[in-house]
């Protein structure tokens, strides 16, 4: 009769054990989510959230576009009139205020490119060459 009861006790504590243990699996990956992937920052940056396998198409073209803004920042003349420093690929890149100032909405210091939908997306770097934004 007592090998009985701890057989039935064992095997209910095993069923609460697997219970709880299938609950935190449910609840850490449907839930939580791949810890695994890209994600945008604050500023529309794609950083790394773990370690992810492969890099999107999306983060590889950003990329390449901020390193193409960075270019362009560095080699801007000294005379520059307009807050547009131009494009890679799909971004306008253009300078802006920080705190940003009415000037940085007036369409004529931005990339005509962007407002004419030539591209998508645009890149904001400060007067220091730091991402403002990405959008």
């Amino acid at each position: 009769m007592k090998k009985i009861k701890i057989k039935r006790l064992h095997l209910i504590l095993f069923i609460v054990l697997l219970f709880l243990t299938a609950t935190w699996a449910v609840v850490r990956f449907a839930i939580g989510g791949n810890e695994d992937n890209w994600i945008k920052d604050e500023r529309g940056v794609y950083v790394k959230h773990g370690n992810p396998a492969e890099t999107p198409g999306a983060v590889a073209w950003q990329q390449a576009a901020i390193s193409c803004a960075y270019d362009l920042f560095d080699n801007m003349s000294e005379e520059k009139t307009s807050q547009c420093l131009g494009t890679c690929g799909n971004y306008a890149v253009d300078l802006v205020h920080v705190p940003r100032t009415p000037i940085d909405d007036l369409p004529e210091y931005q990339c005509s490119d962007y407002g004419n939908g030539f591209v998508n997306h645009f890149i904001e770097l400060d007067k220091n060459r730091e991402i403002v934004r990405i959008v």
